[in-house]
Formats: C-alpha cells, sequence, structure tokens
C-alpha cells in the first residue's frame, strides 16, 4: 500500500545541502521556497536549489511541480542524494493521492530513488527514515519487510539518534507492537523534546488502535491527556508541536483546552498560518466556537499555507463542515467541491457532499 500522508512526508532533513537543510528540518517550506527559487533565478542550472524547491513543494502537497523541479536537479546533477530523495518524496506524494494500483507503482518506483539516495549519501537522515517507512509499509511481494526497515533505523540512530528511535517505535506500531514500541518512543522523547515530529509523532500514536488496544479507551484518553502540557513547553513556538498538543486534548476528550492552547500560541509558533487550519480543525470536530473557527479558516485560504497532511483541501473540507453546522448547505458544498477541485480523492469532502445532498 502507499504510504499514509502523515508519516511519508514530515522528515525532510537535507543533511547534502546545508544552505538549506536546517530550514527543511524546521519545517519551513514557505522559506526555502522563496530562497530556492531566488538561488535559481541567479542560477538556473543550481541542482541544491532545484532539490530543495523540490522537497519544498512535495510538503506543500504541490507534486506535480515537486517532481518537474526534482527531474531538473537529476538532469543537471544524476548522482546528487538530495535530488534522489526530492524525486523519491515527489513520486510518494503523487502515489498516495492516487490511491490506486497505478499509485503502488509509484510507491515502489519512489523507494528506487530512495535507496540510491542513501547509496549516494549514507548520512541523509531523511531518506533513511523514508526509506524504512516505505520498507514496513509495502507488502513483501513488493519488497517490503520489517526487517529491512528496522535495519533502516538502525542505520539512522546512528546518522540522527532521535530520530532512528523514533522510526523504530513508528515500525513496532505499524507491527502491533506497542509495549515495544513505548520505550522507543521514550526514548526519542527524552533526546530530543523540542522536535515537534517526534512531540507529534508520540501523541498520534497514543490516538491510534494498537495504543487504544493496550490502554483502553480511558486509559488512552488520560495518556494524551498527561502527556500534552508535559510536552508543550519544549515546541511552544513551533506551529507543529502546539498543533500536536491541541489534537492530544481534542482526542482526549477536551476541546475546550484544544482551542484555548491554539489561541494562547498563535502568536508565538513559526507558522501561525497551521495553527488558524487547527483552530478550524477543533471548532469544526468539536462545535465550539464556530464563527472564529470559520473567521480563521477564511484566513488560512486567503494567504501562504506553511507544509502540511491537510493542506488547503482539509481548510476547504473543515470550512463545509462549519457551514453544513451553521445551516448554510449552499456554502458548505461550494466548500466540499472546492476541496474535491485540490484533492478529488479527498474522502471527508466527498463524504460531505453526500450527506449534504441527503439533507
Amino acid at each position: 500500500m502507499p504510504l499514509p500522508v502523515p508519516i511519508a512526508l514530515i522528515f525532510l532533513t537535507q543533511p547534502g545541502a546545508p544552505a538549506f537543510r536546517a530550514d527543511l528540518d524546521a519545517g519551513r517550506y514557505l522559506k526555502v521556497l522563496a530562497e530556492a527559487e531566488a538561488r535559481l533565478r541567479q542560477d538556473g542550472k543550481d541542482a541544491t536549489a532545484w532539490a530543495a524547491k523540490s522537497q519544498a513543494l512535495s510538503s506543500l502537497q504541490r507534486f506535480t511541480e515537486a517532481r518537474a523541479a526534482a527531474d531538473r536537479a537529476l538532469a543537471l546533477k544524476p548522482g546528487l542524494a538530495d535530488a534522489l530523495l526530492a524525486h523519491g518524496l515527489a513520486r510518494a506524494g503523487e502515489a498516495i493521492r492516487q490511491r490506486d494500483l497505478g499509485g503502488l507503482r509509484g510507491a515502489l518506483d519512489a523507494m528506487d530513488d530512495l535507496r540510491a539516495a542513501t547509496q549516494a549519501d549514507p548520512t541523509l537522515a531523511a531518506a533513511w527514515m523514508s526509506l524504512g517507512l516505505a520498507y514496513e509499509m509495502l507488502p513483501g511481494i513488493l519488497g517490503g519487510s520489517t526487517k529491512k526497515a528496522l535495519r533502516c533505523a538502525d542505520q539512522l540512530r546512528r546518522v540522527a539518534p532521535s530520530r532512528g528511535d523514533l522510526l523504530q517505535a513508528l515500525i513496532l506500531v505499524e507491527e502491533d507492537k506497542w509495549r515495544e514500541a513505548e520505550p522507543y518512543f521514550g526514548r526519542a522523547l527524552a533526546q530530543a523534546p523540542q522536535d515537534p515530529e517526534v512531540v507529534g509523532q508520540w501523541l498520534d500514536a497514543l490516538d491510534h488502535r494498537p495504543a487504544k488496544r493496550a490502554l483502553g479507551e480511558a486509559g488512552k484518553n488520560a495518556r494524551l491527556l498527561a502527556e500534552a502540557p508535559r510536552l508543550l513547553p519544549g515546541v511552544r513556538t513551533r506551529a507543529r508541536g502546539v498543533a500536536a498538543v491541541s489534537d492530544a486534548y481534542l482526542h482526549g476528550g477536551r476541546p475546550d483546552l484544544a482551542w484555548q492552547v491554539v489561541q494562547d500560541h498563535l502568536t508565538q509558533v513559526d507558522a501561525p498560518s497551521l495553527l488558524r487550519l487547527q483552530l478550524g480543525k477543533v471548532a469544526a470536530a468539536s462545535g465550539l466556537h464556530r464563527p472564529e473557527g470559520l473567521a480563521a479558516l477564511d484566513q488560512v485560504l486567503r494567504e501562504p499555507l506553511e507544509g502540511g497532511s491537510s493542506g488547503y483541501p482539509g481548510a476547504w473540507w473543515r470550512k463545509g463542515q462549519i457551514l453544513q453546522a451553521l445551516g448554510r448547505p449552499a456554502e458548505a458544498r461550494r466548500a466540499a467541491q472546492e476541496a474535491l477541485k485540490l484533492d478529488p480523492r479527498h474522502r471527508g469532502a466527498r463524504e460531505l457532499l453526500e450527506k449534504l445532498g441527503q439533507d
């Protein structure tokens, strides 16, 4: 099966391209995109800039453009590890969007790119992370293997210890081995409490089936509500981290705190657009503060949106949900249609349109 969006496109560290590595790792994709394009205006043959532009575009879910940029990078410098990684991420994104046999073939091609990237630069952390996830997610007949995935985690630990432990934890969760996964999450958090991806993946894992089976619904909720305030100080200036804490409160049964933590940190974070999107999500999911959530989504849709797993289609979908709840079905229908223009296979938008058709 193709890689799920939330974990397929989050690890974009780029050790082979120091000019862009820190910003890609921090999730400053709009900044990377602007700086890469500025460099390309000066030198259209800058392969590193094309590779960085491609990775930023993939994170913004502009996969067709991302693949074209990666193709340019590889044409200029065929063995550039960062370009191979960029090409793999773009192809993986296209595969995720397809969700069919064609997408499966695209995922296989993406895995070839990721393997080539690790061979070209064994220190490229993002390539090991993405390759490990690909090995775990693809069935064995297509080359997937938990054993291979765990070897990637071992390799990644040598380059980035906390990310290596995180990869091992994610693999074990996929294998439904929650008790074995927990210590690796704990090690990753102890090493990198300020890393929003480590924090976010841990809190997300707590809300999924293996954790629920091991802890029970009440136990899972209690853990989420305990972990959210514990982890918030380390990520309070990182939008992705604050959004993850908000989700923990939301899924733990405290939507009031989910809303409040976003409001409290909106002016402090590196990517406010992501927190405005989170306000829309909380309003749509809980029914709290719907007018304010709708206003936040309208602002998201007017301005550049930093990368993320839902992006503009998700913003339109959440807007449609709120409009439906406010008794504005015609506007809700238009919002769902806008989401489907951007992502024709968006499940939430399709379900919303079907529900509106029954009203």
